[in-house]
């Protein structure tokens, strides 16, 4: 099992503010660290994975959890 670092709520946020405090959030944790984002904007599916990529951060998984989304990134390393 993953071990999570930090959790970050952004359940209301609407683009592009889950995918803005998720990048402020992983920039204060160490390389390595992992952090759990709580989305229910629609566009989140789209954008939390593509800025992963962009970013070079590790998505380890993304699900659905009743009407919000929980993404687990890793910070690059």
């Amino acid at each position: 099992m993953t071990e999570i670092t930090d959790t970050l709520d952004a359940l209301g946020l609407l683009c592009p503010l889950p995918v803005l405090k998720a990048r402020k959030r992983l920039k204060s944790l160490p390389a390595g660290a992992v952090l759990r984002v709580l989305a229910d904007d629609p566009a989140a599916i789209v954008d939390v994975p593509h800025f992963c990529s962009e970013a070079g951060h590790k998505l380890l998984s993304q699900e659905l959890d009743g009407a919000h989304q929980v993404y687990l990134i890793q910070k690059a390393v």
